[in-house]
C-alpha cells in the first residue's frame, strides 16, 4: 500500500509538468507508445509496425512484481501517446498508472479486456492438491480465487490480446488501418502455429504434469490438459508451508519427475531446495514478464523465447 501511495505523490508532483510539456505529435507522425510486460511492447511493435515506437516501462531484468517507475519515467509517460496494459498484471503499479493518464487523456489500451482470466485457488498452485482440511488452517494465509494474469503465455489468449491492441491502435490513428490489420493477421498466424506446436508436442510427451518454481502456467495446464505443480503462487514471494513442501517431494518421487523448471529472472530457494531432495535434474523457462540482457543480446523474442519454451516443456514431460 506504501508503494501505491508514492506513486500517487509522484503523479501529483508530475503533473503539471507533464500538462506543460505535451507538445505536437511528431512530425513524422509515429506514434510513442509505452507499455508494460514485455509481451505487449511485442504485439504492439509487430501490429504498428512503421507506425509506432514502443517502450516496455520494465526495464531488462527487472522483476515485474516489485519494479517501481521513476519519476522521470512518470513524466515520459503522460507525455506519450498511449499506454498498453494487461489490468490484471500482478505488479501494483499499472492500474495506478492507467488511471492517472486517464486524466491527462493519455489513450488507454486494455489488452487482457474480455480475456476469460483462470480463478487459481493458492494452495492448488503451491503444489499441494491437498484435500485435506488440516492444510487449510493457520498455514494458509494466502488469497483464495486469485486471478492468473499470465495471459500472455497462452497463444490464444494471446491471439485475443492482439486484437484489443489492434482495436485500440486503430482508433488512435484511424488512416494506418490497413497496415495494422495486415500487420495483425500476421501475428495471428505466428500464435497459431505457436498453439499448434504446443498441442504436438505434449500429445507425444509420456507425462502429463510438470513443476515448476512460479505458478505463471496455469494457462498451458488448461489449455493442454496438464497438471502444473508449482512450488510458489502466482507471486513468487507465495511460498508453500512445510506441509505442501513435503507433498511435492513426495508427488516428484512417486511420478519419477526428471526435471524441475526454473526461470529465467526469478530466484526460488524453496524450489533449489526441493530440487536437491527430490535429485531432479534442472530445465529454465523464460516468463516473457521482460526480456533480459542477455536475451537483447541474442536478438530472442516473444516467438523464439516461446519456441524454446514449448521444447523445455517437451524434455520436462519426459
Amino acid at each position: 500500500m506504501k508503494r501505491l501511495g508514492l506513486i500517487g505523490m509522484i503523479f501529483v508532483l508530475i503533473a503539471t509538468a507533464a500538462c506543460g510539456n505535451k507538445s505536437a505529435d511528431k512530425n513524422d507522425g509515429t506514434l510513442n507508445i509505452y507499455t508494460t510486460m514485455y509481451p505487449l511492447e511485442y504485439f504492439t511493435e509487430r501490429i504498428g509496425g512503421k507506425h509506432v515506437e514502443v517502450s516496455s516501462i520494465i526495464p531488462p531484468g527487472a522483476d515485474a512484481h516489485t519494479y517501481e517507475p521513476s519519476t522521470k519515467k512518470m513524466v515520459e509517460i503522460t507525455e506519450g501517446d498511449a499506454f498498453v496494459y494487461n489490468k490484471m498484471e500482478s505488479d501494483e503499479f499499472s492500474s495506478s498508472v492507467a488511471d492517472t493518464l486517464k486524466e491527462e487523456n493519455v489513450p488507454i489500451v486494455d489488452a487482457a479486456k474480455d480475456v476469460e482470466l483462470a480463478h487459481m485457488e493458492e494452495h492448488e498452485e503451491e503444489g499441494a492438491h491437498d484435500e485435506d482440511e488440516e492444510s487449510h488452517g493457520e498455514e494458509e494465509h494466502h488469497e483464495h480465487g486469485t486471478q492468473d494474469p499470465h495471459i500472455w503465455l497462452d497463444p490464444v489468449l494471446a491471439q485475443k490480446m492482439a486484437e484489443n491492441i489492434y482495436i485500440g491502435l486503430v482508433k488512435i490513428k484511424p488512416d494506418a488501418k490497413d497496415d495494422f490489420k495486415k500487420n495483425h493477421d500476421a501475428l495471428i498466424k505466428d500464435l497459431k502455429e505457436l498453439d499448434a506446436s504446443f498441442k504436438s508436442k505434449v500429445e507425444e510427451a509420456p507425462k502429463n504434469s510438470f513443476i515448476v518454481s512460479h505458478a505463471a502456467y496455469g494457462y498451458w495446464a488448461e489449455r493442454y490438459h496438464l497438471e502444473q505443480i508449482a512450488i510458489s503462487g502466482l507471486s513468487p514471494s507465495h511460498e508453500p508451508s512445510q506441509h505442501q513442501i513435503e507433498k511435492i517431494i513426495q508427488s516428484a518421487k512417486k511420478d519419477q519427475i526428471r526435471y524441475i523448471l526454473f526461470e529465467e529472472n526469478v530466484n526460488n530457494k524453496v524450489a533449489e531446495m526441493i530440487n536437491k531432495e527430490v535429485g531432479a535434474k534442472t530445465l529454465t523457462l523464460h516468463n516473457l514478464e521482460t526480456l533480459t540482457k542477455d536475451d537483447i543480446k541474442k536478438d530472442r523474442d516473444y516467438l523464439s523465447i516461446m519456441k524454446e519454451n514449448i521444447n523445455t516443456l517437451s524434455k520436462a514431460l519426459q
